[in-house]
């Protein structure tokens, strides 16, 4: 079967989950199908078409200039028997292939744009774009893919008059070969972390979904003998970015070793981050699974999240990590509770290693990408001998 996987981040150009996971699928789904990747960027490789908007349109609403790439990719599509979009990105170049080459049309589903009102802040108008465009994709998709069973629940209360027959679930992966403990502290030397010293580790975007301010607060009180490292990509706004930078200096001016990396670093510099960090923190207040607890999990470390989306599919309270109850509305009980849970793991270093260690086994045992693909590889089939709705 010729497939096209339409995405925006493919390697180099990784930034979020969706990114890692359409990067551990394609690789996996190659020998399985004909794959073609199109993804956002310039200069194409064997198997890899990349699209960027025309010059045109630069400095307009990236809403704008992703529905000029969007148009790109679905020009590309017309020797290809299925197309399988990820995120809002290229939500509607799966719809546009689907309907002017008669192709089926699968959607993996990594977040929901009603479920991310704080978007508005980075689109601006443009929000209402990737909305309608999410919901026409979705609506008018052979087969959705739910990467959690929270978030088909979600795609359903979002999505009423999408058929339930049509939502799948096939949860996100992890490579646990990538992801696996790495005693070398190199990585830490060049970022000036103590390795001597216990740090809480945060990976990932500052964006509203992922709840970094709510960590900075609850950091205040956690035991100051541990450090705070936050690997954290710039914030998606000029608001945010000036509300994170003031909580950063001011638990900056309250406790040490507190460290922000805005690089994105090397996978193996993030492996090891993940290696030796006391304790891995998701303090998210929307996520369909969290693939970056997995990462964490792979690695052999303990985990604090908050208890929303998917994440409770990944992470065992008690077993692979701790679990905070979040509801909005409640900052500082959420706050709270993150530092009761990041100071009880702190405070148990050999039952922080048992959860290390239930996370790793846990990872290999039920999250592998050549599972996830060959899941994916049988609901192609399943839709292609259905044909297009």
């Amino acid at each position: 079967m010729k497939v096209a996987l339409l995405t925006r981040e493919y390697p180099p150009d990784v930034y979020g989950g969706a990114g890692v996971h359409v990067e551990f699928l394609a690789r996996e789904l190659r020998p399985l199908v004909d794959l073609d990747v199109h993804c956002w960027g310039e200069g194409n490789t064997a198997g890899v078409f990349r699209h960027r908007a025309p010059a045109g349109l630069d400095g307009a609403n990236d809403a704008l200039r992703t529905f000029a790439v969007d148009l790109q990719m679905s020009a590309a599509l017309g020797d290809r028997d299925l197309v399988h979009s990820h995120t809002w990105y290229a939500n509607l170049a799966g719809h546009f292939g689907k309907l002017l080459h008669g192709i089926p049309h699968v959607l993996t589903a990594h977040s929901l744009e009603p479920l991310r009102p704080w978007k508005a802040e980075q689109l601006g108008g443009g929000y209402a774009l990737s909305s309608w465009a999410e919901r026409t994709a979705m609506e008018s998709a052979d087969a959705v893919v739910a990467v959690s069973d929270g978030m088909r629940g979600d795609i359903l209360s979002c999505y009423p008059g999408l058929d339930p027959d049509r939502v799948h679930v096939v949860r996100n992966g992890i490579d646990t070969t990538t992801y696996r403990a790495d005693p070398r502290t190199d990585a830490l030397a060049r970022l000036g972390i103590d390795p001597a010293r216990p740090y809480v580790l945060f990976v990932g975007r500052i964006t509203r979904q992922k709840g970094v301010p709510h960590l900075l607060r609850a950091a205040r009180a956690i035991d100051p003998a541990a450090q705070l490292v936050l690997c954290a990509g710039a914030p998606d706004t000029p608001a945010l970015d000036r509300e994170f930078r003031s909580l950063f200096d001011e638990l900056s001016s309250v406790r040490d070793g507190v460290h922000w990396i805005p690089a994105m670093l090397p996978r193996p510099a993030v492996v090891q981050l993940l290696t030796h960090a006391a304790v891995f923190v998701c303090p998210s207040v929307y996520e369909p699974l969290g693939i970056v607890n997995l990462e964490a999990m792979a690695c052999g470390t303990a985990v604090v999240a908050s208890a929303v989306g998917g994440i409770p599919e990944v992470v065992e309270d008690g077993e692979t990590g701790l679990l905070v109850p979040y509801r909005e509305g409640h900052a500082e009980e959420f706050e709270a509770g993150l530092t009761r849970a990041l100071d009880r793991v702190l405070g148990d270093p050999a039952g922080a290693a048992r959860m290390g260690e239930a996370g790793r086994l846990r990872a290999v045992r039920e999250f592998g990408w050549d599972a996830v693909a060959r899941r994916t590889a049988d609901l192609y089939e399943a839709v292609a001998k259905a044909g297009t709705a």
